[in-house]
């Protein structure tokens, strides 16, 4: 692989995804270049300019944000989320650099609770919180651009791995069994998430960055839908011993999203079907580190 036409820029290099998704694509053969918020904070256009000119990207993959929907600040959200993506975006107008694919990073939860199993793209968003909301607002922003850039949207669904934040659900109830700890408290156990592997996640970005696809909003998911009772009856069976779950009603949500699954349909169709390892096996490697 010739490295000096796959320069890929990961904003956001540091994130858990920007970590294993340099790794991966490195081990691939392409040549990685990252940010994090020291290096180039994508909320100053003039920074970003900077770096573009210094590794003028053949790709761009924006995995930087702010990630949890529980974060105080709520101008952030949309500093961050929403102007920094479209910031890159002008950035690349202004500098006349057209790379040959540029990946923007949504989210799943701009669908909010559609009442539905299953979510396509077809939907019609309704986020249910600022951290959707501020992801669909780059969406619609990114949009104008369509004509401009070879500029894709994805919106992943949960996914999980080594070295997540205990911030996210399933590190952190991997980390109590690791931590041998007789109770924990959680929120709904009836809720359904997808909790995809950050290895399923990487080759997806892989396969987008290789093919010729454009202007185009694909959810990343698999359809898998995991219950949080089935990860802890799981991880009893993992660790040797069954923790005590107790309900704790400040970890429920009023706008909870009880059931968040994705349609891969039109992910499929275009990069083909990407199979991942049970989760089972996920959670036993998360818990073994």
């Amino acid at each position: 692989m010739d490295l000096v036409s796959n320069r890929v820029l990961i904003f956001g290099e540091n994130s858990f995804t920007g970590e294993y998704l340099s790794s991966y694509l490195y081990s691939k053969g392409y040549s990685i270049f990252g940010t994090d918020r020291k290096s180039c904070d994508i909320t100053n256009k003039d920074n970003i300019k900077k770096t573009l000119r210094e590794i003028n990207p053949n790709y761009i993959i924006n995995l930087s944000g702010i990630a949890s929907p529980a974060h105080g600040d709520v101008l952030e959200f949309y500093r961050v989320n929403t102007i920094g993506a479209i910031n890159i975006i002008e950035a690349l107008i202004e500098l006349d650099l057209n790379p040959k694919k540029i990946v923007l990073v949504s989210s799943a939860t701009i669908y909010g609770n559609q009442g539905l199993e299953v979510l396509d793209e077809s939907l019609f968003p309704q986020p249910a919180n600022y951290y959707g909301t501020s992801k669909y607002s780059m969406e619609l922003m990114a949009k104008n651009y369509f004509n401009r850039l070879n500029i894709i949207i994805t919106r992943p669904f949960n996914y999980t791995g080594v070295k997540q934040s205990e911030n996210f659900l399933i590190p952190k109830i991997v980390n109590h069994f690791r931590e041998k700890k007789e109770t924990i408290e959680l929120g709904n156990l009836d809720v359904s998430r997808e909790f995809n592997d950050i290895s399923f996640v990487c080759e997806v970005y892989k396969r987008l960055l290789e093919s010729s696809i454009k202007s185009e909003v694909i959810n990343i998911c698999s359809g898998r839908g995991i219950k949080l009772v089935d990860v802890i009856d799981t991880m009893n069976f993992i660790a040797g011993y069954n923790i005590k779950v107790e309900v704790n009603p400040a970890f429920i949500r009023k706008d909870e999203i009880k059931s968040l699954l994705g349609s891969p349909k039109k992910l499929f169709s275009l990069i083909n079907e990407v199979k991942q390892k049970e989760f089972k096996e996920t959670l036993k490697d998360m818990f073994e580190v």
